[in-house]
């Protein structure tokens, strides 16, 4: 039980990634990656769920 993580484990090594200076971080401030979303739902041409399937995830994320 002792390597088990806690309720706030995975708060605060998220925030100590930020006091440290995480890059992702640095990359959304810098680059608008919805700017991509058009092309992408272009490129990955989704079906249009008549068939009942999963919604499609967002292109932008996987991007």
């Amino acid at each position: 039980m002792r390597d088990q993580l806690g309720f706030f484990d995975v708060d605060d090594r998220l925030k100590r990634l930020s006091d440290l200076g995480d890059q992702l971080e640095g990359f959304r401030a810098a680059v608008d990656f919805e700017m991509f979303c058009p092309d992408l739902d272009a490129t990955f041409a989704y079906s249009d769920g008549a068939q009942g399937e999963r919604p499609p995830c967002n292109p932008v994320m996987m991007f």
